[in-house]
């Protein structure tokens, strides 16, 4: 039973995605056409919140100017096709909103060729000192102490590929099963926060505990290659050295302080049980899996974990509007009926009270007629379907009706004023009277006989 059970909530789930991903591409802008943008920015009313685009270029033409690989003029083909894109509608519906992202994005990239007389001095022995006095111990150097290759595993999976993944799925669910102003807030939200916690990293860079474990507290300098840490012990596992290489050759190698890592996981699980509440448990499972994963692979210290996850809680509670606050969070998509998301009880497969209420009562047929409706009389059947008694035209007045509180009278009960008014329905109106008593009908069998008798008398 529970196998069945499963099977249909499966079918059901996915028949439900189906469903919501065709509805989607359907609310997609599909014109191709930069005359359309072009009107909607001539009509567009512009406030002060705006203003962020110029943010946008001027951060963007910064790190152009800084940018070495692709070099000029190479590198001038990055703003042309983001401005083919931001006019054509289709994909203007894309980029525009992932703009913080890839604001996020060019800044992380470009932040390798800033020249070393503008970067300020590592801090080596900070972090581990800081978190010594606070937590009593260097909790993130007893959690490497101990290493299996199962438990590589366990912290591989959410932080070497669930951090590069999930993002892309919580933009995949809200842009399904929640409103359009709900994408775009993680857009924005997501963005601006690795694009701060990336300008506090290079300007306070801070060695993470895989440089303790490698170099002790000897200074460290911007030529130095970064390491994967306890990833490299995936990377033996799998025999390959993707981890290896793309932690090297990382534009930040000294940005242990905040953990991103952390703080896009708790962006995430904060998001996810916001818009999603059946969910919230085994986000925020993940999320403290993910914590613990970021000290024991050796990458951050339990103060980056700490950092990281206030930085994300104050992003995530200063840009989310009061509109997708409460039973705004839950609001489906433009067009879509908000009766056919799933109630609590479909959810957790429980029987609603309320349906079997109604089924109850659609057994029984309670159900009764409109205040507009009239009260049939089935005292009396009309032999003549079209005469029409006077009587019959009076409608039976009811008892709600006469007190003006609208109650309505049962449909399938007779009405005993129509029995009591009998006489007054004649003959030639087409009806046939129910007498109060049965009439016996003459024996016309025994007439014929006694007359038979009589005529053989007579003879």
């Amino acid at each position: 039973m529970s196998v069945v059970r499963q099977k249909s909530g499966l079918s059901r789930t996915v028949n439900n995605v189906v469903q919501a991903l065709m509805a989607g591409v359907g609310r997609l802008d599909k014109s191709f056409s930069p005359t359309v943008t072009l009107n909607r920015l001539r009509k567009h009313h512009f406030t002060l919140s705006d203003s962020i685009h110029l943010f946008h270029i001027a951060n963007a033409t910064f790190w152009l100017i800084l940018m070495k690989e692709p070099g000029f003029p190479l590198k001038l083909v990055i703003p042309a096709l983001w401005t083919l894109a931001l006019l054509v509608p289709f994909t203007s519906q894309f980029f525009l909103p992932a703009t913080p992202i890839f604001m996020w994005l060019i800044t992380y990239y470009t932040s390798r060729f800033i020249p070393t007389s503008w970067r300020p001095d590592i801090s080596v022995s900070l972090l581990p000192t800081l978190e010594s006095v606070l937590y009593g111990a260097n909790i993130s150097d007893i959690l490497t102490r101990f290493t299996h290759p199962i438990l590589d595993i366990i912290a591989w999976l959410p932080y070497g590929v669930g951090h590069f993944v999930i993002p892309f799925f919580v933009a995949a669910f809200l842009w399904l099963f929640r409103s359009k102003e709900s994408l775009h807030l993680w857009a924005r939200t997501f963005g601006y926060l690795n694009l701060c916690g990336v300008i506090i990293q290079i300007f306070f860079p801070c060695s993470a505990p895989w440089y303790e474990l490698i170099h002790g507290l000897t200074p460290a300098n911007y030529t130095m290659k970064g390491s994967p840490g306890g990833l490299a012990r995936i990377d033996a596992l799998l025999r390959s050295h993707t981890y290896t290489v793309g932690f090297s050759n990382a534009p930040v190698v000294f940005g242990a302080f905040p953990s991103l890592h952390a703080a896009c996981a708790t962006i995430e699980a904060l998001f996810l049980a916001h818009f999603f509440p059946q969910t919230t448990r085994y986000v925020w499972i993940y999320a403290g899996v993910l914590y613990w994963a970021t000290m024991y692979l050796t990458h951050h210290y339990l103060i980056d974990v700490v950092g990281g996850a206030c930085l994300a809680i104050a992003f995530f509670y200063l840009f989310l509007p009061d509109d997708l606050r409460g039973e705004g969070a839950l609001a489906p998509p433009s067009g879509v009926n908000s009766r056919s998301q799933r109630s609590k009880y479909e959810i957790y497969d429980l029987e609603n009270p309320t349906s079997r209420t109604a089924m109850d009562a659609a057994a029984f047929d309670l159900s009764e007629p409109s205040s507009d409706e009239e009260e049939m009389d089935i005292t009396y059947r009309s032999p003549n379907p079209g005469a029409v008694p006077a009587a019959a035209a009076v409608p039976v007045p009811r008892e709600g009706a006469r007190n003006g509180q609208g109650k309505k009278s049962h449909r399938h009960t007779a009405s005993i004023a129509s029995l009591i008014r009998g006489e007054e329905r004649s003959a030639e109106d087409g009806w046939s009277p129910v007498a109060s008593a049965f009439t016996i009908p003459p024996n016309r069998g025994g007439d014929r006989d006694r007359s038979r008798d009589g005529d053989e008398a007579r003879r």
